[in-house]
């Protein structure tokens, strides 16, 4: 079963109490009641970056200024105590509320006790839902809400989760929000022709049951579609940046329009409550960086519900009030309704017949593949090795540490116009500037915490481009150190490669004893020597396989002996809007091939082949910008396959989308599988979608789906999964095959407000961006199949990290230490957790408070083995921390269990029933519950060797 365990260390809430109920407009049970909601979508990065929207700088891109835009609202809530505002993105709001005095922080706490200012959703930022992992997510939902909740209490914590611009809708995101308390879940985007048939059914309001594993109602997430998008309905737009009139009451002059305008306004409400359920609708009154000058605002929506109102004297049934989310859901809830149950999810996203908005799911793949690395290291340096070294991580012999701001860079970048790769060029620069910075403050917190563990005060190295084979160090010294740190709770064989220039090494522990590993030395391939071009100057790789304890380091010494000097890719050509059907071209967002059938780059490769006692791996080269390398290593559980593609040619005119499709005898009937956020997977099959008949109009980009970690297709007597090292699109066009889109390039803006193609160049790349990755790939029998693919998935998310030192700068570093000095080998748990069990963080949350989550990672019908039951006894489950006392706590860890009180819903079909269970103070069952934990504990000085 899906599961999430969470620890927490002295940790204090409030009670979770709520005002919500108190602070809602009456409504009239008689009457539609209109609910109006001001508010502002503010992107946290999109056409410019993030401090350019805060401040309101570069305005000749568009005009927007979060700084204003909050204190034009406050000033204008209390002018009026009837108005209403919700606020959502929490790294804007933190941002203001620095800057703001004392009093006037105390005149907007009393705001939000009073419900006049409403936070939702309440996240860092509004996360893309189709190439975010869940791990970040949760990550950023719980920044912003502790935020949140330290500073507003009970009343600041958001009920309603609100995504009211990602483009398309993750069944594992509703399912997170359900476990982090959320009453319901409203969004703004999803097919054009599944819209329309909710219409129709008076479907727009559902229940998701968003798991498939986990016992209803835990799961279980109200949802609402919104009618104009996150826009007000038309011609009742009154913002600075908007057209229409305002509202005109004088009667004494010429251009009075009271009458027009209740008279549309009442149109439109009449034709919304048409297609919804109850006597209550929700209208949106706002949109993108909106109420800068509040007043604008306000004083027409005042205007519209008093003349709206007074018709009721003439017998006019509607009622318009100020509301929020919050008091729209809780009348929802009252009508005591019974609604339809939906268990997939919302993608692909459409708006139109040519429109797929399945491109984004792999626009950007550099940034993509920085964003997942950022995410490792993240977990692994300032989270992890912050915990397990100790107050000395974070102030020790190599500095003051700093984990915030990776941890806030990271946030930013799960932002629905960043991973997504749907901004500016510009921003997305800026979000990779941001990433780079967070980790060199990460660096001092890992040297620290090895330093401490390891006894050695060593300077450490990072080599952060040896994926095109480039480490200044390893190229130059004839001994060095590398420690590998292995952020998984289970032991894990990994494959080194290292650039050097020698033709023959041994290697050996930090004690001098030889290792029994293999290790060779292959030459550099001719792709890689191209990609980096004069980065480094290796001529070989050295290769060995390490093995690493769990959540713990290996150290290796590596000493120069001798000196010395599978399926093919295919390409689409993309749209350029010229063809009889649309003239909707490929970009950012959109995927609109010019063809359903792919162009073979080359029949035929230029192939060389390397094998030894470590590796076996074919190269080749089908073009002179793509190349692959097939790679086997010894022992290995699955076949990799990696990648380079660029500069993509535009010498043609024409943009690019280029493919991996692997063909197969397997009899998939037209059926695959990916996954859901990197967590549970959902079955897809072409052409069909679950909840309505499907007109396909395209039939490439229509069967296009998010991968964020793996995709597979099966039969029943084979499996072929495909494991990604970033989020990518994908899908299986024909039967028996899966294809990855890896890189795109286009020349044309796809008009859905970038304003520029997506064509990437860079200062070291000026003739296009040229990207590499892995693929990993495994076959096995489908009931073992998650056996494997699951860990493997793991091992790609959180990777070993290699840290190294130069033998020749210390006489006390690793390689020269007596028998009693270094410790070379250490693990921050007494025992590996078994394999159902993943530890997905372990964070410092204050000076004697430590969070961490553990989840049942496989979801009840994978595996024989491994979805049964699992006991873990957490008093035993350090090394370095004694755990003394712990106590409940939610996903996002700003609620106690035992006080998460969520509105229950109906379905019309299934069942929807509470879970009981109990829970031993030390002992933790992860399928029975997603459980968290306060944590008492006491640092161990000396930590136990492993």
């Amino acid at each position: 079963n899906d599961l999430f365990l969470f620890i927490l260390l002295n940790i204090v809430f409030l009670p979770a109490t709520s005002a919500i109920g108190e602070s809602c407009h009456a409504t009239k049970p008689n009457m539609l009641n209109v609910h109006l909601v001001p508010h502002t979508h503010d992107d946290v990065g999109w056409l410019k970056t993030v401090d350019q929207y805060y401040y309101g700088d570069r305005n000749d891109i568009q005009h927007a200024g979060v700084q204003y835009i909050l204190d034009s609202v406050v000033d204008q809530l209390l002018k009026n105590p009837d108005r209403r505002f919700i606020y959502v993105e929490t790294a804007f709001f933190y941002r203001w509320w620095k800057q703001q005095s004392s009093s006037m922080q105390q005149t907007v706490k009393q705001l939000v006790n009073e419900g006049r200012l409403e936070f939702v959703n309440g996240g860092w930022c509004m996360s893309d839902e189709a190439t975010t992992h869940y791990s970040a997510v949760i990550d950023q939902m719980t920044m912003g809400l502790r935020f949140l909740n330290e500073t507003f209490g009970p009343c600041g914590r958001p009920r309603v989760a609100w995504h009211i611009d990602p483009f398309g809708h993750a069944r594992e995101h509703a399912s997170m929000f359900a476990q982090m308390g959320y009453d319901g879940f409203f969004f703004g985007r999803l097919d054009y022709q599944d819209r329309a048939r909710r219409m129709i059914d008076k479907e727009q309001e559902l229940l998701w049951r968003a798991s498939d594993s986990l016992t209803p109602p835990m799961a279980d997430l109200f949802t609402g579609i919104l009618p104009n998008g996150y826009n007000p309905p038309q011609g009742f737009c009154w913002d600075q940046s908007c057209d229409d009139p305002p509202i005109r009451d004088d009667p004494d002059l010429e251009d009075y329009n009271v009458d027009d305008v209740v008279n549309r306004f009442l149109t439109i409400a009449s034709a919304q409550a048409a297609v919804y359920k109850t006597n209550h609708i929700i209208m949106t009154m706002g949109s993108d960086f909106q109420y800068e000058n509040a007043n604008l605002w306000y004083k027409n929506l005042d205007k519209l519900i008093h003349y709206v109102n007074a018709q009721q004297a003439n017998g006019i049934k509607v009622n318009v009030l100020y509301s929020t989310p919050s008091c729209y859901l809780q009348e929802l809830h009252r009508a005591n309704l019974t609604w339809s149950l939906k268990t997939d999810d919302f993608f692909p996203y459409a708006d139109d017949a040519h429109d797929f908005w399945t491109g984004y799911f792999t626009s950007r793949p550099a940034l993509k593949r920085y964003e997942r690395i950022s995410n490792s290291n993240l977990q692994v340096t300032c989270n992890q090795l912050e915990v397990l070294g100790g107050p000395v991580s974070r102030n020790g012999h190599f500095g003051e540490g700093d984990s915030q701001t990776m941890m806030k860079a990271m946030a930013v970048a799960q932002h629905h116009d960043a991973v997504s790769g749907t901004e500016k060029q510009h921003v997305a620069n800026d979000y990779a500037r941001r990433l780079a910075n967070g980790w060199q403050h990460c660096q001092v917190v890992v040297s620290n915490s090895l330093a401490a563990l390891s006894g050695s005060s060593a300077q450490r190295i990072y080599c952060d481009n040896l994926n095109i084979s480039v480490c200044p160090l390893t190229e130059s010294s004839k001994k060095f150190s590398v420690n590998v740190y292995n952020p998984l709770a289970r032991p894990v064989t990994w494959p080194v490669r290292l650039p050097v220039n020698g033709t023959a090494y041994t290697v050996s522990d930090a004690k001098g004893k030889a290792v029994d590993c293999q290790v060779s030395v292959v030459p550099v391939s001719r792709a890689t020597q191209e990609v980096r071009r004069n980065w480094g100057f290796a001529v070989n790789e050295l290769v060995f396989q390490v093995q690493a304890p769990p959540l713990g380091y290996s150290t290796y010494s590596v000493s120069l002996v001798k000196d010395g000097p599978p399926p093919t890719s295919t390409k689409y050509n993309a749209s350029d809007g010229n063809n009889s059907q649309s003239d909707q071209p490929s970009g950012a967002y959109i995927f609109r091939p010019n063809s359903s059938t792919p162009f073979i780059i080359s029949q035929t490769a230029k192939t060389e082949t390397v094998q030894n006692s470590v590796v076996q791996e074919v190269r080749q080269w089908f073009a002179p910008w793509v190349s692959q390398v097939v790679r086997l290593y010894a022992d290995s559980r699955a076949l990799e396959l990696e990648w380079t593609v660029g500069p993509l040619p535009i010498d043609d005119s024409l943009g690019k989308e280029v493919i991996t499709r692997l063909d197969t005898s397997i009899k998939t009937s037209e059926i695959f599988y990916t996954d859901s956020n990197g967590r549970e997977v959902l079955q897809r099959k072409k052409d069909f979608r679950p909840t309505w008949h499907l007109k396909q109009s395209e039939p490439i980009a229509g069967n296009y789906y998010p991968i964020n970690s793996r995709a597979f297709i099966k039969d029943d007597v084979d499996q072929l999964t495909v494991v990604t090292d970033r989020s990518q699109g994908g899908g299986s066009i024909h039967n028996g095959s899966l294809e990855i889109m890896l890189h795109r390039r286009l020349l044309y803006d796809d008009v859905r407000g970038v304003g520029e193609p997506l064509n990437e160049t860079s200062n070291i790349f000026p003739e296009g961006l040229v990207v590499r990755g892995r693929l990993l790939l495994s076959l096995d029998p489908p009931p073992t199949a998650a056996d494997t693919h699951r860990p493997l998935a793991q091992e790609m998310v959180l990777q070993p990290l290699l840290t190294f030192t130069d033998g020749n700068l210390n006489p006390h570093t690793q390689l020269e230490v007596s028998e009693e000095g270094e410790n070379d080998r250490f693990s921050g748990l007494q025992a590996a957790l078994p394999p159902a069990v993943h530890l997905l963080t372990l964070t410092q949350w204050d000076k004697d408070s430590v969070l961490l989550r553990l989840e049942h990672q496989f979801q009840s019908w994978e595996s024989k083995v491994n979805s049964q039951p699992v006991t873990i006894n957490l008093q035993k489950l350090f090394s370095t921390l004694e755990v003394l006392g712990m106590s409940e706590l939610n996903l996002s860890a700003n609620q106690w269990k035992d006080e998460m009180i969520r509105f229950d819903w109906k379905p019309q079909t299934g069942t929807g029933h509470t879970h009981t269970y109990s829970v031993n103070l030390m002992t933790i069952w992860p399928t029975v519950l997603q459980i968290t934990f306060i944590l008492d504990y006491m640092y161990k000085l000396f930590p136990t060797d492993f």
